[in-house]
């Protein structure tokens, strides 16, 4: 997810975090990389600058659940301080030390990527969605892009009838603006509309 680094950026990157990780089965590990990202994010406000663009990326791979957070800047490279205590600052990283498993610095020609690691168990699959791999990647991408553009009222999986219209016009905002984005590169949309809907009629998942 792109973001530019700003103080109010960090709520609604700790929203996604919450959202994915919940997907992933990660409950447990939600407040410990929220943490974490408010001080990737916040150590780049500080020493790279307002207004620089960056970018969050969140995987899990191998038992391990990581979190990136690049920037264009090579040189403003984080650094573990022994901060004081009482200290108003340098104690970012040591917190990112201390709650990670292991993290690092990748210097790249034109930007960094600043790492963090945990050792996660077996992810369970999100309430409703049955197993279904394509029912979790919906319920996955849903929880995204609610943070873009927040409904009418509050997400929730348990949604009376009143609130299935919220969550089915959040669907259509989606399916939307995927279908512009496609026409914007010349994709053909009808034709994606009628694969869609055959795969969907099929039951191919």
């Amino acid at each position: 997810m792109a973001f530019t680094a700003h103080p109010e950026e960090v709520a609604r990157l700790r929203r996604v975090v919450r959202l994915r990780l919940t997907a992933w089965g990660h409950d447990d590990q939600v407040d410990t990389a929220q943490l974490c990202v408010s001080e990737l994010v916040s150590n780049i406000v500080t020493h790279v600058g307002t207004g620089t663009p960056g970018s969050l990326v969140l995987s899990e791979h191998g038992g391990r659940l990581r979190i990136e957070v690049h920037d264009p800047d090579t040189r403003a490279l984080p650094t573990l301080v022994d901060a004081k205590v009482d200290a108003e600052a340098g104690r970012g990283m040591a917190l990112v030390d201390a709650m990670a498993d292991r993290w690092g610095v990748q210097l790249y020609e034109d930007h960094k990527v600043t790492w963090c690691e945990f050792v996660v168990e077996g992810a369970s699959a999100p309430a409703g969605s049955d197993g279904e791999p394509s029912v979790e990647r919906a319920d996955a991408l849903l929880d995204v892009y609610a943070t873009l553009k927040p409904p009418a009222c509050s997400y929730d999986r348990e949604w009376g009838r009143v609130h299935r219209r919220v969550e089915e016009e959040s669907v259509i905002d989606m399916v939307t603006d995927l279908l512009h984005r496609l026409r914007a590169h010349g994709g053909d949309v009808d034709r994606v509309l009628d694969c869609a809907q055959s795969r969907l009629e099929a039951g191919r998942w």
